[in-house]
């Protein structure tokens, strides 16, 4: 193999030592778990809606985002169970930054060990706030130190098709969204969900384990290249799918970003709104298939719209997005309180 040793990095041992979570934390995760678990299997009425930044970064403005979050979430809870991205991997379709974890500061070199001590020491902070979070498994080998503190996982569009990625969700503890893939093949993300849902034999640790198989493993619409994907016919597909693959726990969660808010070529971050109201509405026509849809995903952040973090000089870092453009603060808040509005009218 072609590479260098640039240095050691700390053990993931290391890295939970130095920011440790107390055994509040991890009780509220393991509640926070059980209540989506809940809601993904009918029990729980509630709406899940995964909502934050694109990514997570600066680490101040994320912190303040969580705390407004959480005051919301004291608002709307009875009805929507509030989840956090604190997106800490990004995959890239070609190059560019790959999150915090590996390069804590985008406008620096890329810096691993110091990555993952920023990105623990965050994750940990928003988690004993009370909130439960979500990221994206991105990089299966050094997920130590973080998927422990997640309460929801999502297997992304790139990623979606690949064994490791499917077998990985399949030992993971909390359920995990499978994204369909970027060309937008409902089928193969269905098979993604099955995959997960059953259990893989892996060599981990030098041993060979066999993982449980995740019962709440469950497709993440998110457009295609060529279309949006959240209409009443792209989720009667789902249905249908589910039903013919005999899916544990039928559900599908709506990110409204991403190709799904794509307008004329260009992703319009205002459009999020819209298409969780439009789909709310249709889903009045038809009380099956609303029974399926558990929730939505947006991207979400202090600041609307997006700036260049290769370019920006200085850097936005009161919560602006550097990697996809978010709905700003105000709008997410207004949103939220309609969505928990309209779905107790339902």
């Amino acid at each position: 193999m072609g590479y260098r040793v640039v240095k050691k990095i700390p053990t993931a041992d290391e890295i939970i030592a130095a920011f440790p979570l107390s055994d509040e934390g991890y009780l509220s995760i393991d509640k926070h778990r059980t209540e989506i678990e809940a809601i993904l299997s009918g029990k729980d009425q509630r709406l899940v809606v995964v909502v934050g930044p694109c990514s997570a970064w600066p680490d101040t403005a994320v912190l303040e985002y969580a705390e407004r979050l959480k005051k919301l979430n004291d608002k709307v809870s009875h009805v929507l169970k509030l989840v956090m991205r604190v997106y800490i991997q990004k995959p890239r379709t070609i190059k560019g930054w790959t999150g915090p974890v590996n390069q804590p500061d985008p406008l620096s070199p890329p810096d691993i060990a110091a990555g993952a001590l920023y990105c623990r020491k965050l994750m940990t902070q928003v988690v004993e706030m009370g909130l439960p979070i979500a990221d994206e498994a991105l990089f299966t080998h050094n997920a130590r130190g973080f998927i422990e503190l997640l309460s929801w996982v999502a297997i992304g569009a790139r990623s979606s098709e690949d064994q490791e990625h499917r077998i990985f969700a399949s030992g993971i503890d909390c359920p995990v969204g499978i994204k369909n893939p970027t060309h937008g093949s409902i089928k193969i993300g269905i098979n993604g969900v099955v995959a997960a849902q059953h259990s893989h034999y892996i060599v981990l640790d030098g041993n060979e384990v066999e993982t449980d198989g995740n019962q709440y493993a469950h497709l993440v619409l998110r457009g295609s290249n060529d279309r949006p994907n959240y209409s009443l016919a792209d989720i009667s597909e789902v249905a249908e799918q589910c039903n013919k693959n005999n899916v544990y726990n039928p559900a599908v969660i709506i990110d409204v970003s991403h190709d799904n808010c794509v307008v004329n070529g260009v992703k319009d971050h205002n459009a999020q709104a819209g298409i969780i109201l439009e789909v709310v509405n249709n889903l009045k026509t038809n009380p099956e298939l609303k029974t399926l849809v558990k929730g939505f995903m947006l991207e979400s952040f202090i600041k609307p719209g997006k700036q260049n973090a290769e370019t920006a000089n200085p850097i936005d870092l009161c919560g602006l997005s550097i990697t996809d453009p978010c709905l700003g603060w105000d709008d997410t808040e207004a949103l939220l309180l309609k969505l928990a509005d309209l779905h107790i009218e339902k």
